[in-house]
């Protein structure tokens, strides 16, 4: 059995599409109907016609999908599939930070589970996090959560001060400023791609900072020949199919011990779960009615605002 024709032969069949992120393995990505950070396979999922989305990527993700598209049947490869920024914001403890600060404006990332969305006025991404806060009266109070990186690099760069939820991604965290430093040395003419979610250490080495579409973007059109990449090193594989003839080197953890640079729940996806969850439709996502109810009005805010800016 060749089990990559065997999926597309029943995606065709069941009308389903496969979305993947930018972190999953490079195998996952090449099989996908489409390939692209949160906003953007927010985005797809809002306007597909396909009658099951399979969702290649961590839980939330397929939550987001289910909330956009009730309708629809969507599908992860595996549950486990998690993610340790959307585990630091409890639904519960967020909105009990919530009620204690009222008449806050309350924007929330994309890396948040249902339950969370539900207590927010606002989802971002990191592609328009900066865009959607500016869009907002300077002086409005702002609750950011749950990622207190990303928050505090918006923070300097709009001149607000946005009240931060003590969360972040263990990917991110663990980037090595010293690690970072010995590579330039090795390789002068780098530039250096750092994601948001990163400690402000590390973003102070960047020569871009932004999205995981962003930092692909940038790769492409500048000119460099030799990129180290502060993100989940999964975003490699789309940078070197882009750029074949580029060198992309993916930024060091502290601890040499682990591959912190990659997330361990996005490599829970693997060809044969995803087989496995065409054939069974299993495991499906489910978010409870009224939960998803008052999620979808934070997730639309966004899609709103990012269409009025055009993002």
């Amino acid at each position: 059995m060749n089990i990559k024709e065997e999926i597309r032969r029943m995606c065709r069949e069941k009308n389903a599409v496969i979305m993947a992120h930018y972190y999953t393995d490079g195998e996952i990505q090449d099989i996908a109907d489409f390939v692209g950070d949160s906003l953007a396979l927010a985005q797809k999922a809002a306007t597909t016609d396909a009658d099951i989305i399979v969702m290649c990527g961590v839980h939330f993700m397929g939550e987001t999908s289910k909330i956009l598209c009730p309708d629809k049947k969507v599908l992860v490869p595996d549950l486990e599939a998690t993610c340790s920024l959307a585990e630091s914001c409890p639904a519960d403890k967020f909105a009990e930070f919530v009620a204690e600060h009222p008449g806050h404006t309350v924007i929330s990332y994309v890396n948040t589970t249902a339950a969370t969305k539900a207590v927010t006025d606002i989802v971002v991404t990191s592609s328009n996090a900066r865009q959607i806060v500016e869009s907002l009266p300077q002086d409005t109070p702002i609750i950011f959560g749950p990622d207190r990186n990303l928050g505090g690099y918006i923070n300097s760069i709009t001149g607000r001060n946005m009240l931060l939820w003590d969360g972040a991604c263990h990917v991110h965290e663990k980037f090595s400023v010293e690690k970072i430093l010995e590579l330039k040395k090795q390789y002068p003419d780098a530039k250096v791609l750092v994601h948001p979610e990163c400690k402000g250490t590390v973003v102070k080495l960047a020569d871009k900072v932004g999205s995981t579409a962003a930092l692909l973007k940038y790769s492409i059109n500048d000119p460099a020949q030799v990129f180290i990449v502060a993100t989940e090193s999964g975003i490699l594989h789309e940078m070197q199919k882009s750029c074949p003839e580029k060198t992309f080197i993916p930024a060091p953890p502290s601890d040499s011990t682990c591959s912190c640079n990659e997330c361990s729940y996005m490599k829970l996806v693997t060809m044969q779960k995803l087989y496995d969850c065409l054939l069974n439709e299993a495991p499906e996502i489910h978010v409870d009615a009224e939960v998803a109810e008052k999620a979808i009005r934070p997730i639309n805010r966004m899609l709103e605002i990012s269409e009025k800016l055009g993002l």
